[in-house]
């Protein structure tokens, strides 16, 4: 199961980037589990500068907007 972190302050593009993650994956039949993290020493602790950032088993992938559909789903099947 991959770990999925979607990083930012509770903005709508940050729960956005949430619900497009969580139903990309249901649709492929992916398992995983996605976290909402909201804290700002966690989200600086990955050194991200822009939200939402999306971080998947502990690396980066994206940030500074909503992903691309293409991108989840390149992400997911990794």
């Amino acid at each position: 199961m991959k770990e999925i972190k979607v990083l930012g302050t509770g903005c709508a593009k940050c729960t956005k980037t949430v619900e497009v993650i969580t139903k990309i994956a249901n649709e492929l039949n992916i398992d995983v589990h996605v976290v909402k993290e909201t804290d700002l020493e966690v989200i600086m602790g990955y050194g991200v500068m822009s939200t939402p950032a999306v971080i998947i088993d502990e690396i980066n992938v994206h940030s500074g907007s909503i992903p691309h559909r293409e991108d989840i789903e390149s992400w997911l099947r990794k």
